[in-house]
């Protein structure tokens, strides 16, 4: 099955918000949704063998995959709900989490997390590979889980006094999404605290880029924020660099920190602007096949550049400052990254619903697999809990000299830009005779 990479998504982390319109499949299936109720045993058999062709581990984590096949077109199933149940069954003895399937409602819900206009609360979630916990990503910024202190890394306990213990990651997504104007109680435990939160629902639209222009002790220095790669987000980071560029900065600084992730493509995009040549991400399939993504001489500047990661840079944060940080674009500035390098397929089913299959794994250019591990940045700077704390109740603090990161690179780059300016400006006095 040949794959597009636009279809591709890195990581599993899943947004706690609903979809007020549908999109893509699940509109004109009535056929297929007929077929597969009269026959929901065709539905099981139609995830397995997208498995068995496509899956990253063709060892299917030391499962018999056949032997399953027989297991369970051996069953009858009464409905479409017993073979939803059936399959996810099924994908639970892969031990990936990432690897799940979507009943149709949430199929709608996926297919809007990364573009369109969204209810819910603005979070995006993962579960924990080993203990299964929920925990919390990155807040959406301009959102009410952001307005509330909501941090990346908090482990979500309880939803509406309803314990996450044993619960799997579509649960917890549905039961914190609902309608505009309605609240949901999230338990949250941080460190060894535990916070109750009273978060009101909300229509939430995205705009993953924010930039402005600083005054710098050399010059004019553009600061971009990127919170997540959606399908707009190439788009609205070239517009930002070329804004900028107009006003003759001299120097970027990139703000990575709580962005969870997205569209594979987007971060290539992303990653040729800044990159005018080298390797971006290669992606390595069961077979051992390298795609190797890379830069096509098309950078849109090459001012210095300094990045800023925290916990909460994921995936498609970690292509793209694997990407600088290998290829020597960048210094990196801040904690290490979150740790997702694999990538996910979404296809859908005849019945309106869909299955996330995970086909690859990521390297960054030098070779590096950092699932699980993150991305150490090259100066580590840890943010205190009193200064999370603050600016959680006050965002307008990130991203100036009061938050210690940014303050951190600013002084980093400042540094580039006098280095480079001394460079430029030797000149070699003539003999005299």
């Amino acid at each position: 099955m040949a794959i597009s990479k636009r279809g591709l998504v890195l990581g599993a982390t899943a947004l706690a918000v609903a979809a007020v319109t549908v999109t893509g499949a699940g509109i004109h299936l009535s056929q297929g949704q007929a077929f597969f109720r009269e026959s929901p045993k065709e539905l099981v058999d139609e995830v397995w063998q997208l498995i068995d062709r496509n899956y990253v581990d063709g060892t299917f984590n030391q499962v018999d995959w056949e032997a399953v096949r027989m297991e369970y077109l051996e069953r009858d199933y009464g409905s479409q709900e017993e073979a939803y149940g059936a399959i996810r069954e099924m994908l639970e003895q892969l031990d990936d989490p990432y690897t799940r399937f979507m009943d149709p409602q949430e199929y709608r819900n996926m297919q809007v997390d990364t573009s369109g206009e969204l209810t819910g609360v603005g979070i995006q979630i993962s579960q924990d590979e080993e203990t299964d916990e929920i925990l919390v990503v990155a807040p959406i910024e301009d959102t009410p889980a952001f307005d509330a202190g909501v941090q990346a890394q908090d482990v979500i306990m309880a939803i509406d006094g309803q314990s996450t213990e044993g619960m799997d990651l579509n649960t917890a997504v549905n039961l914190i999404r609902g309608p505009v104007g309605s609240q949901v109680k999230l338990t949250l435990k941080r460190g060894e605290r535990t916070l109750d939160y009273e978060i009101e629902r909300a229509r939430i639209e995205i705009h993953p880029v924010r930039y402005s222009y600083r005054e710098g002790a050399e010059g004019g220095i553009g600061y971009i924020r990127l919170t997540q790669f959606s399908a707009n987000a190439a788009v609205e980071m070239r517009d930002a660099i070329q804004a900028l560029e107009d006003r003759d900065v001299i120097g970027y600084i990139l703000d990575l920190r709580g962005n969870p992730g997205g569209l594979l493509y987007s971060s290539i995009d992303i990653a040729r602007m800044w990159l005018d040549d080298g390797t971006i991400v290669s992606t390595v399939d069961r077979q051992g096949i390298v795609d190797e993504e890379i830069a096509n001489n098309r950078a849109v500047t090459d001012l210095p550049l300094v990045v800023l990661v925290d916990g909460g840079s994921a995936s498609a944060s970690e292509i793209l400052s694997g990407a600088l940080q290998d290829n020597h674009r960048a210094v990196l500035v801040g904690t290490q990254t979150f740790g997702k390098g694999l990538v996910q397929s979404v296809r859908s089913l005849p019945d309106g619903s869909g299955v996330a299959v995970t086909v690859a794994k990521y390297l960054t250019p030098s070779g590096r697999d950092i699932n699980k591990q993150g991305i150490e940045p090259d100066v580590v700077i840890e943010l205190s809990e009193s200064d999370r704390e603050s600016f959680s109740q006050d965002r307008e603090r990130v991203g100036t000299l009061e938050d210690p990161q940014y303050a951190k690179a600013l002084e980093i780059l400042t540094q580039q830009i006098r280095v480079n300016r001394e460079a430029a400006n030797v000149v070699v006095s003539p003999a005299l005779n």
